[in-house]
């Protein structure tokens, strides 16, 4: 994300213009965005034309609208990000008042105005420009035939690539077509591994699965990087961690950075700290009960007498007006 512009009064009212350089700028885009927000962005209208013969038509023009926020819908495999609202600024094409949705997209810079900026809301903001906020830990999420190429960032976990190569059951006496399906497979992860993850930028990268499968791939990805010359591969080969996990699927992820082993690994990485904060939170829940709470009530009560150490709040929480509107009477009073 690149900050542009930023304007904010001593009241917290103003505006910021951010342009999203990559798919992650979506999920720090809807958590900035809230309903009753105005949001300045290029967008597609579909308009119509009339001749001078009373024919009409109809065409798409690129304009740039200003809308009062009602929804906002985020698609996360997609990282797409859709705002739907009001028009604010009457323009050639769109009337006062007329609906749209504005589709906002990568490296097209938008304008966001808000009554009031919370500190919640600028240290996003602060976490998105930063250039060291970066997807630093990889893994590949296996089991034979199925392959979740992901990487773990301080927000959230994005889906590069999902492999499924169909793998023969092994045959009485025959063995073959199984060994070449599963052949099959491991290049295409391989592949993956070398198309999707910045070996730059990633630290880590987890090769979880149930069984064997994690070294038998870690086995023949390495002889086929020293077949093929893979400098790439050979020079980040401490970089691979072999762990287990249940099974293939993209969930089996949160066991996977649960693991100890794991924890110690990318203590040095950005990622890790969500993932202790929660894990620390769920022993506190076990172990001194009293000293661990949940809910909107008594988390407002205990941070109005600043009695709290850590909080963790779910986006959607965040996002809502009234809470908002609750931690203020609190810091206020």
């Amino acid at each position: 994300m690149k900050l542009v512009h930023k304007d904010i009064e001593k009241d917290n009212a103003g505006q910021v213009t951010l342009i999203p350089e990559e798919a992650e700028d979506m999920w720090h885009t809807y958590n900035l965005l809230q309903v009753g927000d105005s949001l300045r962005a290029s967008t597609i209208r579909k308009v119509q034309t009339e001749s001078s013969t009373g024919s009409v038509g109809s065409s798409r023009v690129r304009t740039t609208l200003t809308l009062c926020v009602e929804t906002i819908d985020f698609d996360s495999q997609a990282c797409q990000l859709r705002v739907k609202g009001t028009n604010i600024q009457e323009n050639q094409y769109v009337k006062m008042g007329a609906y749209h949705t504005i589709e906002l997209e990568l490296n097209r810079n938008f304008t966001l105005a808000k009554k009031v900026w919370d500190s919640v809301v600028l240290d996003r903001i602060e976490q998105a420009c930063d250039p060291a906020q970066k997807a630093d830990v990889a893994a590949v999420v296996m089991q034979e035939g199925l392959a979740n190429l992901v990487l773990v960032t301080p927000a959230m976990t994005l889906l590069r690539a999902k492999v499924e190569v169909t793998i023969p059951r092994k045959r009485k006496g025959s063995c073959a077509q199984h060994d070449k399906a599963l052949e099959r497979f491991y290049e295409a992860v391989m592949q993956g591994i070398l198309r999707h993850f910045n070996f730059d930028v990633v630290k880590c990268i987890l090769v979880a699965s149930p069984g064997f499968v994690k070294d038998q791939f870690i086995s023949y990805l390495f002889k086929e990087a020293v077949r093929q010359d893979c400098k790439i591969l050979l020079e980040n080969r401490s970089k691979f961690m072999v762990v287990h996990s249940s099974s293939g699927h993209k969930y089996s992820l949160k066991e996977v950075l649960c693991d100890p082993a794991v924890t110690a690994r990318l203590s040095d990485t950005k990622a890790a700290g969500e993932v202790k904060a929660l894990e620390d939170f769920y022993k506190m829940l076990q172990q001194e009960p009293d000293r661990a709470f949940y809910g909107e009530q008594i988390t407002l009560h205990h941070s109005c007498h600043k009695t709290v150490d850590s909080a963790l709040k779910h986006e959607k929480l965040v996002k809502s007006v009234s809470f908002t509107n609750q931690v203020q009477a609190q810091i206020c009073v």
